[in-house]
């Protein structure tokens, strides 16, 4: 059971998720919690102003220990967990002051020190939550993360060591969960093999649910968050839209990855290769039945199952008339991108250009140079994805004239299909998006 930041974002969701974790006792459950509310942006922005020798990083530190100060003295009644409690939301803020000490000394952010500034959200909150749930009749045992998700040292985005990984998590969780107790992790944090703290990257306690659950080949993974589940499209663009009950793990890791922020992508995957069902559900509304993720989920072939948006996207068109049958053309594009660490999500390829969209486009002037030795470079931002996500798309005929049908009055700069047949994408301008997304529901869902 893994629970978002807005899951436990303050004593009386605390006390929900107490409930919840009770209730499932006979299923020996695992949990997994997130940094409160907004936690992680406050630490991520205390170190960028200690980075800068601005001094409001002290002043977000403080409202950090008055914040979870709050929460405990609502929560722990037991005065000498209390205090113990106190003692140590004291101590690691008291953590967070030195390090953006010597950040504002050195006036640098080293991926490494980012990590030990973000990996605090977590720490906070995990003890907590323990010590609230067994208040509340829950025999929750606290288990430090860093002591059992071993990564690489990726800093930032650090990939875990499956094998290490599980020896520690059976060696250390299953006795608990043998004896009755509940294990509970923060989620987001692991630790190098030396014991350095790392993260696994924005939405990471997605992923730590989902490495534990694999590795210790558990009945379901459930993620509670809060909304009823993966929807058609964002409630937010469109008022209409509906939950969706079953999709497959190929849907939902486009979804994901094309912008649904119900999941994070990553998470998909330990539990794809295990066969492990992953459940979505609201803590807000614990009775809605919410959306299981299957390997094959039942569903008509050639019919969308949902619509994505992602914006802030990147186009670049590559156009070399000499590229007809050139040997290792694209190769040589894509090396580009390669050794700028820029990841590519869509490409389209005719026999004199090719066009590509990155969300990342930190690096775009250095691509641009290096790719203008290639030919001729043309850059289109702010731009977005709308992605039209389902299965069996390529055995379906007149599914192509329908969205181009509902697409009539958006203009198209790029298209993706036949890459694979769950996912037709759209290029359209970032002001564009929203019309595409709205006139695709429209068509397809009412």
């Amino acid at each position: 059971m893994k629970f978002g930041g807005t899951s436990v974002g303050s004593a009386e969701r605390i006390e929900g998720v107490a409930r919840l974790v009770r209730e499932r006792l006979p299923r020996r459950p695992i949990v997994v919690v997130s940094a409160f509310a907004r936690v992680t942006d406050t630490l991520i922005q205390a170190a960028r102003l200690a980075e800068a020798r601005d001094g409001g990083h002290a002043r977000l530190t403080a409202e950090l220990r008055e914040r979870h100060e709050s929460v405990v003295r609502a929560l722990v009644q037991e005065p000498q967990a209390r205090q113990r409690l106190l003692d140590y939301v004291s101590a690691l803020t008291n953590e967070l002051a030195t390090l953006c000490t010597a950040v504002q000394q050195l006036g640098e952010l080293t991926p490494r020190s980012l990590d030990a500034v973000s990996a605090l959200g977590e720490r906070l909150s995990f003890q907590i939550v323990a010590q609230a749930l067994a208040e509340r009749g829950v025999p929750a045992d606290a288990v430090d993360a860093r002591e059992i998700l071993v990564t690489d040292e990726g800093f930032g985005r650090a990939t875990p060591d499956f094998d290490a990984t599980g020896t520690r998590a059976r060696e250390r969780l299953l006795p608990l969960v043998e004896k009755g107790c509940v294990p509970l992790l923060p989620g987001f944090v692991g630790a190098t093999p030396a014991g350095v703290t790392t993260t696994l990257g924005r939405g990471g306690s997605d992923w730590s649910a989902s490495i534990l659950g694999s590795v210790l080949a558990v009945e379901e993974i459930q993620i509670w968050t809060d909304v009823d589940g993966m929807m058609t499209v964002d409630p937010r663009l469109v008022a209409s839209a509906r939950v969706i009950p079953e999709v497959s793990f190929a849907e939902a890791a486009e979804l994901a990855y094309f912008g649904a922020k119900v999941l994070h992508p990553a998470t998909i995957r330990p539990a794809v290769e295990r066969g492990i069902p992953v459940v979505v559900l609201n803590t807000l509304n614990p009775g809605a039945p919410g959306t299981r993720i299957t390997e094959t989920a039942a569903a008509r072939e050639g019919e969308p199952r949902a619509i994505a948006t992602k914006k802030g996207i990147t186009v670049v068109m590559i156009s070399q008339p000499r590229m007809l049958f050139a040997y290792g053309f694209l190769a040589r594009v894509f090396e580009v991108f390669n050794r700028h660490k820029t990841p590519v999500d869509l490409i389209a390829t005719s026999e004199v250009s090719v066009s590509l969209t990155i969300d990342n486009a930190e690096r775009l002037e250095a691509i641009r140079r290096d790719l203008a030795e290639l030919g001729e470079v043309q850059a289109l931002e702010r731009m977005a994805i709308v992605s039209v996500v389902g299965r069996g798309f390529t055995k379906r005929s007149g599914l192509a004239g329908r969205l181009f049908g509902a697409l009539a009055e958006v203009n198209i700069v790029m298209i993706s299909f036949g890459a694979s047949d769950v996912n037709v994408s759209f290029v359209v301008a970032e002001q564009d998006a929203d019309v595409a997304v709205r006139a695709l529901h429209r068509s397809f869902f009412e």
